[in-house]
């Protein structure tokens, strides 16, 4: 038996990004790790704190879920990806906001890509809109 698996935006031809923003499969939702959006040339700039960018990220993942067919509010496990220790603090200030219903499991550790973001998530989430209790 195998199952459907539903790729949600899939890279372009050419394009550096070799990974889908989300997939759906088996009643699960799993989005690829995200930063706060960026691109300057239309208006877009990355939170300059650490709050702003959790606020932002978690913003964009939220949409990667309604496209995926799920919400912030079905997230079982996220992953949150910092550069500095030092910020932690305050990314968990912002990032509890996010998850009124109850806190999904998490994993966080350090990270480094070619970017100035400061903090990006990854999840996996129950497909399907609702609450998740």
């Amino acid at each position: 038996m195998t199952s459907e698996i539903a790729f949600f935006g899939e890279p372009e031809a050419g394009s550096p990004r070799p990974f889908s923003l989300a997939t759906r499969a088996g009643g699960l939702v799993f989005v690829s790790g995200q930063s706060a959006p960026h691109d300057p040339a239309n208006g877009i700039v990355r939170g300059g704190t650490p709050g702003e960018q959790v606020r932002q990220a978690l913003g964009y993942i939220a949409s990667i879920l309604a496209e995926a067919g799920s919400s912030l509010d079905r997230v079982v496990q996220m992953t949150m990806l910092i550069t500095d220790p030092s910020d932690y603090a305050a990314c968990n200030a912002e990032y509890v906001k996010h998850f009124p219903n109850g806190l999904p499991a998490r994993h966080t550790a350090r990270f480094g890509v070619p970017t100035e973001a400061r903090v990006a998530f990854s999840c996996i989430a129950l497909a399907g809109e609702g609450s998740a209790s």
